[in-house]
């Protein structure tokens, strides 16, 4: 995919900019942002991170107004193609206002609700793109499927809920208010686990004929007190019982990374 993104910016004639709205100073937000900038380098785009730290306003509303005057300033820069809003933003600030506030020609995320259903049909929320991209790659059927999805997040377990019934799968999700996940789990086809919560999944939610699609990405201490990423399933426990998986870190996280770019890429050829 990067090789193809890169012959693809290559025949623009011009240099993308995706310019990154990021919030305070999460450490998975950082490492995502990171992987973003470096991936856009590799295929020649640049990536603007525009950073407010807003933690400590006195008023979550004025820092709301910050950001979304910021976000119409981009709207109006003709040398930004694309603009995300990193997620998830602090506790307090309206998300959904705030994403609605992206210009629908520069919303690489597909995340804002559009009225148009042209912007609808160009765009996939990249989270999902990643996971639609990699079950294709692998010719995993997703019609008529049994699907579990846990999460419901506006970045992950929404679209990717959505996107699978968009392909014809019978899908169910799950959430802290569900009662019975492990069940609705281990009779799916396919498990999509997107919830941020570590080692959530483990034997009891799988069969031996399921694919597994660990979608989260946590930051944890591991040996020596250096840090490294796990997923919300416990790979090690899950890995032998199931016809697939896939690992963290490595896995869905870095297609997410290059589906995001694949969406810019569309807006510029698009909106040109």
């Amino acid at each position: 995919m990067a090789e193809e993104l890169k012959e693809k910016v290559a025949r623009l004639g011009f240099k993308p900019v995706l310019a990154i709205v990021q919030v305070g100073d999460r450490e998975d937000s950082n490492i995502y942002v990171q992987n973003k900038i470096k991936f856009g380098e590799e295929i020649g785009v640049r990536v603007e991170v525009v950073h407010q730290r807003i933690m400590n306003y006195e008023s979550r509303i004025k820092g709301e107004e910050e950001i979304i005057k910021e976000i119409k300033k981009l709207n109006k820069d003709e040398n930004i193609k694309g603009i995300i809003v990193q997620l998830p933003l602090p506790q307090g600030l309206d998300t959904e206002k705030i994403i609605n506030t992206i210009d629908y020609h520069k919303d690489a995320d597909g995340l804002r609700v559009s009225d148009t259903r042209e912007n609808n049909l160009l765009i996939t929320p990249a989270t999902a793109r990643a996971v639609m991209a990699l079950l294709d790659f692998y010719k995993i059927e997703i019609k008529n499927k049994k699907v579990a999805v846990i999460g419901r997040s506006r970045l992950a377990g929404s679209p990717i809920a959505r996107t699978l019934e968009e392909r014809g799968a019978k899908v169910e999700v799950c959430h802290k208010e569900t009662s019975n996940t492990a069940e609705i789990c281990r009779q799916s086809d396919i498990l999509i686990v997107a919830a941020g919560q570590i080692g959530l999944v483990n034997k009891d939610f799988v069969n031996e004929n399921q694919v597994v699609v660990d979608v989260g990405i946590n930051r944890v201490m591991g040996e020596a007190e250096k840090p490294k990423l796990v997923g919300d399933v416990l790979f090690d426990e899950v890995e032998p019982l199931v016809s697939g998986i896939t690992p963290v870190p490595g896995g869905v996280g870095p297609l997410t990374v290059a589906c995001l770019f694949e969406n810019l890429i569309n807006l510029c050829y698009h909106n040109s």
